[in-house]
């Protein structure tokens, strides 16, 4: 088991090394869910336009996702009480950390579990290989960041993807059920339903658009001295 601790923390210090001002800026943002704001408000905007009423019902399986990966991860981070990098007296001192320790305890990440449980449910949802990249580069980014800002181990995420994959899988079943055994005659069917290419397209230029922009302001914020950390 000494082992595998120490490895995870040889890959934590790795991952942790890159850092410079610009990117403290741009992974304080990216790790924020407020940020992301304008990507679920347009994926809101097309679960409705292509599901109609039983978008309701699909929004309502995405709060479960959150709910349970939210209360999992909290009861598993207090039974196994594994301190985050931050607070690890061992190593704290070597830890790349921005303004802020976090919590107490880290094993496992409810980022991490949170976006890739909701990233599988969206993936299946929308059937679509492009969408999926898309989803799941938010998903990986979100997850990343709590290795650059010192907040969690690579086996704390790891740990929340795997997590997280299985409970999106799970509750998009569960959606599946719920359609066949009680929407049996209500169109569209969310199985046989996804989103179209134009569609997609419009997400990803509006992604592209929004990490770009973020990191091109927030270099030079930092190069004329107007933000640091």
């Amino acid at each position: 088991m000494d082992w595998i601790i120490n490895l995870d923390k040889s890959i934590f210090y790795f991952l942790n090394g890159f850092h410079s001002p610009t990117w403290d800026v741009a992974m304080s943002l990216f790790t924020r869910t407020e940020y992301w704001l304008a990507f679920f408000i347009a994926v809101i905007f097309y679960i409705f336009k292509r599901f109609k009423s039983k978008a309701f019902m699909i929004l309502l399986m995405i709060a479960l996702i959150v709910l349970v990966a939210d209360q999992f991860t909290g009861l598993i981070k207090d039974l196994v009480g594994r301190l985050r990098p931050t607070h690890d007296p061992t190593m704290q001192e070597l830890v790349h950390f921005v303004k802020r320790r976090g919590g107490q305890f880290s094993y496992f990440s409810a980022h991490a579990a949170n976006t890739f449980g909701v990233a599988t449910f969206l993936s299946l949802l929308f059937k679509d290989k492009r969408f999926s990249y898309i989803v799941f580069a938010w998903a990986l980014i979100a997850s990343y960041t709590r290795i650059y800002l010192g907040l969690h181990f690579p086996a704390d995420i790891l740990t929340g993807i795997i997590f997280g994959l299985l409970l999106g899988w799970g509750v998009y079943r569960l959606l599946l059920y719920i359609d066949n055994r009680f929407f049996a005659l209500k169109l569209p069917k969310v199985e046989k339903k996804g989103v179209e290419i134009k569609d997609v397209a419009n997400m990803l230029l509006g992604m592209i658009v929004l990490v770009g922009s973020t990191i091109l302001i927030a270099n030079r914020l930092v190069h004329v001295g107007l933000i640091s950390f």
